[in-house]
């Protein structure tokens, strides 16, 4: 089988987010760029399962500037084969989709997984547009995949339950927390991942759709107010007066 998984590079989850002066842009100075646990921890993982059960190849493909390579070594080291840089900065979810289909459409993948949205943005856009740019059928949200006779066997949660679905490959889907177990690389995989195949290709036609304006961070927790267990009436003014919530 020929899996594709899709990264992103984001950055890690302990980073202390800031804005230029104009708040128009991110500013990643001194900030640590890990895989997006989504695409690494579920998708990548799940597909080097399926290869190491049945056979075939596992590629990693991310839509990226050069100093993205780490992350993409650290792919390669949890155990892909081999991975494709596309040389465009990731700025825009269809521009993003645009780039992967336009490598991939030839390539003959049976699978296209990525995680269900990235941490940084969380757009969950490129698995669906990635599908509809393919004219593949697309499932969301996977909890569970399994692949026999070229049939894929689906779950993932719906309200109060799970729904199973099947669906002929190939298709494109988006990995959620369950699909599988976090890998940590070893040294053999570290050691590997050094000479693994990555290929660089050129920025493909794509049309970017949105653009960012500014950013705002949020107000984060404030103090909590506490109220008299023998005083409701207290909380029901205050739900009123000041959340305005009822």
């Amino acid at each position: 089988m020929k899996i594709l998984v899709c990264i992103s590079n984001v950055p890690d989850t302990t980073t202390k987010i800031a804005f230029s002066t104009d708040n128009a842009s991110f500013n990643t100075a001194g900030v640590q760029f890990v895989i997006n646990p989504y695409d690494e921890w579920y998708a990548l993982v799940r597909a080097l399962e399926l290869k190491e059960a049945q056979g075939g190849n596992v590629t990693i493909i991310h839509v990226g500037a050069a100093d993205s390579e780490a992350t993409i070594r650290k792919g390669l080291a949890i155990g892909a084969d081999d991975a494709v840089r596309i040389d465009a900065e990731p700025n825009d979810a269809f521009a993003v989709a645009e780039q992967i289909a336009a490598y991939a459409k030839d390539k003959g993948f049976d699978l296209i997984m990525a995680g269900k949205e990235t941490i940084s943005y969380n757009g969950s856009m490129v698995g669906a547009m990635l599908a509809e740019l393919m004219n593949l059928p697309y499932v969301s949200l996977a909890t569970k995949l399994e692949v026999a006779a070229g049939v894929a066997t689906i779950e993932h949660d719906i309200d109060g339950g799970t729904e199973v679905l099947e669906c002929a490959l190939p298709l494109v889907l988006s990995a959620n927390k369950g699909m599988a177990e976090q890998r940590i690389p070893n040294m053999k995989g570290i050691m590997s991942a050094r000479t693994k195949p990555l290929t660089v290709v050129p920025a493909a036609s794509a049309d970017k759709l949105t653009s960012i304006t500014n950013y705002t961070l949020s107000a984060g927790r404030v103090d909590c107010k506490y109220i008299d267990a023998n005083a409701p009436e207290q909380l029901v003014e205050l739900l009123h007066t000041q959340a305005k919530v009822i």
